[in-house]
């Protein structure tokens, strides 16, 4: 009878609206992500972004992450911490608080995001004097 009607499709798409909270919460969530998706929730980062899995979908589409409501729309794949990264990225199956290999001591630092194209991004000290002078706006007064 499914053959005949496709309710089927009818019927997991309602349910994929519905595990995303609703018709706006899955609007605001196609809006983010570009997809709606139904996954089990494997874990969370110290910087609040979720990691999911649902192996009923391909390998390699079958884990993502949705970064942390805080960033809305920019966010960007530096916002992993090492942890996750194997993870996410099928280094490894095992999960970062299932692995026990993974060692955690006192001096190795915290995450950051690539600050790049920020006020705060790395730049070099230098003693050479630039070769290229950039271009300052004329002031309009």
């Amino acid at each position: 009878m499914n053959k005949i009607f496709p309710f089927n499709k009818f019927t997991t798409g309602l349910n994929i609206i519905k595990a995303n909270g609703g018709p706006l919460n899955a609007f605001k969530k196609l809006f983010r992500h570009d997809e709606l998706k139904i996954g089990t929730l494997v874990g969370t980062d110290e910087m609040g972004n979720r990691y999911y899995e649902n192996n009923l979908y391909f390998y390699g589409r079958n884990r993502w992450v949705e970064y942390n409501e805080k960033v809305f729309l920019d966010y960007d794949a530096s916002q992993i911490p090492a942890e996750w990264y194997g993870w996410i990225h099928y280094k490894t199956d095992l999960l970062p608080y299932n692995d026990p290999n993974r060692p955690k001591y006192k001096w190795m630092a915290k995450h950051t995001e690539n600050e790049t194209g920020t006020e705060r991004q790395y730049v070099p000290y230098s003693t050479m004097p630039p070769k290229i002078q950039a271009w300052v706006p004329p002031n309009k007064n």
